[in-house]
């Protein structure tokens, strides 16, 4: 039998990162390929721990390892700053090692390429000393990567300073094509937060030399959705957008058992009715904020199903307002975690309140579901803003003075989302544009060995942009 080539995709520890990253992967073992998957050790065993089968680390081609983090017994996993320093320090050598070992121990089918996530593209020095070809990844939209890609002109042109404030007019712009940031949609924004910010800053640093040191970042997009944006990274590669297949379904890169349930309680639901509310897995909010999110779904009157993360109030235990549950248990579904993209598509769903994250952005996009917009970190409020500006296919959740998002104004974008018809009209388009880019993309991408060639349907214009095909 020939050998089958082998890649290994290494992930940043995140379920932002690892829930694509994953479902690429499974994409590339459809097409006869060898696939090694690399997790942190905790990220690993929480995935492992979700999937169907849990006693099965291979599954759909995928074969799923993991490398120490490097955070000791006595180290707070929790403290960010801590975690960084050790995984930066000590992540380098343990891929190293991990790939000398697959190698001697499949001489067969040795790693021939690497795919990494781009926040952790310094890995990729490790990658090109062992002579394997390698390629990034980017998690975010095409907009963020290109963004990101600027920052070092940004700089040498005054706009943002070395801490990545913006030093006046309080926008960064890169081009006229794509709206700008203001300060509150920078990705690495954390208000009061300056030393946290600094180190989300100096990470997406690493974006520019990661773009330039690859011939391919691939990205979660479709280049006819976001045609302008790609024309600003030259050798990115639109792959998206990623929905799970049933041959995929088992492994998703969820850090959380999903309820199933909720699938046959939507059955029950009429078409249109429900509101799907989802944060991701790093929201958090205040029990206050938590009460008025409860009385305010409770005050919409309309059915719901929201996933409540144990963590979710503030990283405390759930507490839910006096006598709520007992109130909406006619008519509400709460669950920890969901199958998302099985619940959007569901024809009950009828607005997605969300966090903005990119993945869940662009699952309500493909699957036509209008959004409330909430957003929490980095670069979600960006997202906001091509969902609610752009697209024109949401509404946004505003804070009051106090920063709080009453239950008056969630109950009120509940019902003006689910009223809107020309939101509706507009997330139905984006659907039928998304559907048009789900053909088995791998089939038709351009060898990576080939940088003379653009995404799939475009060829380059003799300069750093692409045009239609």
């Amino acid at each position: 039998m020939a050998r089958r080539p082998h890649v290994m995709v290494v992930a940043p520890p995140a379920q932002g990162h690892v829930r694509p990253l994953l479902k690429l992967s499974h994409q590339i073992a459809s097409q006869g390929i060898k696939v090694t998957f690399v997790n942190t050790e905790i990220i690993h065993s929480k995935v492992v721990a979700a999937m169907s089968d849990s006693k099965n680390e291979e599954i759909g081609g995928v074969t799923l390892v993991s490398v120490p983090d490097g955070v000791g017994q006595e180290d707070d996993r929790k403290d960010i700053f801590k975690f960084t320093e050790c995984f930066q320090r000590t992540m380098p050598g343990n891929l190293k090692d991990l790939i000398q070992r697959t190698n001697d121990s499949n001489e067969d089918e040795p790693i021939r390429f690497v795919l990494v996530g781009a926040t952790i593209g310094w890995l990729l020095d490790v990658v090109q000393d062992l002579g394997i070809k390698q390629a990034a990844f980017w998690t975010g939209s095409p907009a963020g990567l290109a963004f990101f890609c600027h920052v070092p002109k940004l700089i040498e042109d005054g706009v943002l300073d070395m801490n990545g404030n913006i030093v006046e007019n309080d926008q960064a712009s890169i081009s006229e094509e794509i709206p700008a940031w203001n300060c509150s949609e920078l990705p690495w924004h954390f208000p009061g937060e300056q030393k946290l910010q600094k180190l989300f800053f100096d990470m997406g640093l690493v974006i520019r030399p990661t773009a330039q040191h690859v011939k391919w970042i691939l990205c979660n997009a479709s280049y006819e959705l976001h045609s302008q944006a790609c024309d600003l990274v030259p050798n990115i590669l639109p792959v998206g957008p990623f929905l799970t297949t049933t041959e995929n379904s088992a492994s998703t890169g969820s850090f959380w058992l999903e309820d199933t349930s909720c699938l046959s309680w939507l059955d029950g639901q009429e078409a249109g009715s429900v509101v799907y509310v989802a944060f991701g897995s790093i929201a958090v909010f205040s029990q206050q904020q938590f009460d008025e999110i409860a009385l305010g779904l409770e005050l919409s009157g309309q059915p719901f199903l929201w996933v409540v993360r144990s963590d979710l109030a503030n990283g405390s235990p759930v507490a839910y307002p006096d006598g709520f549950l007992e109130r909406v248990a006619d008519r509400g579904k709460i669950v920890e975690w969901a199958p998302q993209e099985n619940v959007l598509a569901h024809p009950s769903i009828a607005v997605f309140l969300t966090h903005c994250g990119w993945n869940s952005t662009m699952e309500g996009a493909s699957l036509g579901v209008p959004f409330l917009c909430w957003p929490y970190f980095a670069d979600q409020f960006y997202n906001q803003k091509y969902i609610c500006d752009i697209w024109k296919v949401g509404l946004k959740v505003n804070p009051g003075e106090d920063g709080i998002r009453s239950r008056t104004e969630i109950s009120t974008k509940i019902q003006q989302g689910i009223c809107d018809d020309n939101i509706r009209i507009n997330a139905s388009k984006r659907k039928d544009l998304c559907q048009k880019c789900l053909s088995k993309v791998i089939e038709k991408a351009p060898s990576l060995e080939d940088n003379t060639k653009g995404a799939p349907g475009m060829v380059r214009d003799g300069g750093t942009r692409y045009k239609r095909n």
